[in-house]
């Protein structure tokens, strides 16, 4: 059996025999115009098979002082989570990693023009790159092949789903900008062994991974950073760092947390409008008071409690919390104020009261109710013989006249409102706690203004 290269140059030295070359190549099938190769040429040529120990055992150089070069480049496929409260940054990235290896070199041109050719990952060493940020194993399948190429090159492409820890900065939060990096190192070979590089620089793998972006989740893809650290002395290991730096979208923590939030100091400010003498205005506010409450509950589930600083939106929760508190001491303070007043009116009420039932007491002669005033005009007979029931009468008629004073109180009270006397009526501490809601009312406004302010442009600050 003649290979198509053999039947090439057998055709070109015995022109005799054309037929019969012809003839053998075609039952080998080989064609006399065109010759076929096989990538089965390359292996057989290379001796490169699964039992061949030279490809699989050591670092593939002839001469164990020359280091392997190994060119690295990665590209981020998508943004699939950031789990703030666990540190964790999940990308989905691609690894196409270049070594040369001295065993593997042919010429194409005696193999038909084939430069290159896939075969079995588990075929050939590899550099054992590691991911230093990395905490579980890679959850995408393992990439099947490797290639290798003419001039003795081989190169490996990986599509990885990484769970890295990522040091999260989230004291802007939601309007935070995250640099999370993929430190790439050898797992035990040193500098003296392996020497890696770079194979694109910043502004191309930021363009890249821009343009093979498939999905950001709540992220905005800014750039990609790379950086080669090559160790000083053999003994240590040469690093590249890839710095993924990402923004927030910050629109829907905006609808379904700060708006909500301000939304409930707007409803504390208009509590003002409501009459102080009314108990209604210190459920209220108690009432927006647990909202608030709620919604801190909320945040503590989201942000990570290993933050070294009050993240903004904490400061900005506890301060209106703290704004609505003092809003609702001053109205406790305002409403203990007019009870003081509204005391003392009962009290002088009561002795009013008092004074009537003296008089009535002292127009009896002595007696003790107030049947005594019918006395004089009732007939002596009938009293003598109905004493029970002049007692009766008596006790009804005071309660009458008790009831029809408080009345004629109450209509001197609504009188005095319909014209313009209220003013006049107002006691010495309702007087002062109208004018301390007053005052309160500017300075807590002037302060809400003052905070949110600082608060929002330190927030969106660069």
């Amino acid at each position: 059996m003649c290979t198509p290269w053999w039947c090439v140059g057998k055709l070109q030295q015995q022109n005799s025999h054309f037929t019969k070359w012809s003839t053998l190549c075609n039952l080998a099938g080989g064609d006399v115009s065109e010759p076929a190769c096989s990538y089965q040429d390359v292996l057989d040529h290379l001796n490169l098979t699964r039992s061949n120990e030279l490809y699989i055992m050591t670092r593939p150089v002839r001469n164990y002082k020359q280091r392997t070069q190994v060119s690295l480049e990665v590209l981020l496929y998508a943004i699939l989570d950031v789990v703030e409260k666990e540190q964790k940054f999940i990308p989905y990235v691609q690894t196409a990693t270049r070594w040369r290896n001295d065993y593997i070199s042919w010429d194409p041109q005696e193999f038909c023009g084939i430069d290159n050719v896939s075969l079995p990952a588990e075929v050939l060493w590899k550099p054992d790159l590691t991911i230093e940020e990395m905490t579980e194993k890679d959850k995408a399948p393992p990439t099947p092949y490797v290639t290798i190429s003419a001039n003795g090159f081989v190169e490996v492409h990986y599509d990885q789903v990484l769970v890295c820890t990522c040091r999260m900065h989230i004291y802007k939060f939601p309007f935070d900008t995250q640099r999370c990096n993929l430190t790439f190192k050898s797992v035990i070979h040193t500098a003296k062994d392996l020497l890696l590089k770079a194979s694109d620089n910043s502004s191309e793998a930021s363009e890249s991974s821009r343009e093979l972006m498939r999905t950001q989740y709540e992220w905005v893809f800014l750039n990609m950073n790379v950086t080669a650290y090559n160790a000083s002395v053999d003994s240590d290991q040469d690093k590249i760092v890839y710095t993924i730096t990402m923004r927030r979208k910050p629109i829907l923590y905006i609808v379904n947390f700060v708006l909500p939030v301000l939304f409930f100091l707007g409803l504390d400010l208009a509590s003002f409008l409501i009459s102080d003498r009314a108990g209604e205005k210190l459920s209220f506010k108690i009432t927006v008071l647990l909202a608030v409450t709620v919604l801190q509950l909320i945040l503590n589930e989201i942000l990570p409690s290993s933050t070294n600083r009050i993240p903004l939106i904490g400061v900005y929760c506890i301060g209106i919390f703290a704004l609505m508190l003092l809003s609702l001491l001053e109205t406790i303070c305002v409403m203990r104020l007019m009870q003081i007043d509204n005391k003392s009116d009962n009290h002088a009420d009561g002795e009013e009261n008092g004074g009537f039932s003296k008089h009535a007491n002292f127009y009896n002669g002595g007696v003790q109710d107030c049947g005594g005033i019918y006395s004089m005009s009732a007939s002596e007979a009938l009293n003598a013989t109905l004493p029970g029931a002049r007692e009766s009468q008596s006790g009804v008629l005071c309660q009458t006249l008790e009831k029809l004073s408080d009345e004629l109180k109450a209509m001197e009270r609504t009188l005095r409102l319909l014209h313009g006397g209220h003013k006049e009526e107002l006691g010495y501490w309702s007087r002062l706690a109208r004018n301390i809601n007053r005052v309160f009312f500017i300075f807590y406004v002037t302060l809400v203004v003052l905070f949110l302010t600082l608060l929002f442009t330190k927030w969106t600050s660069d």
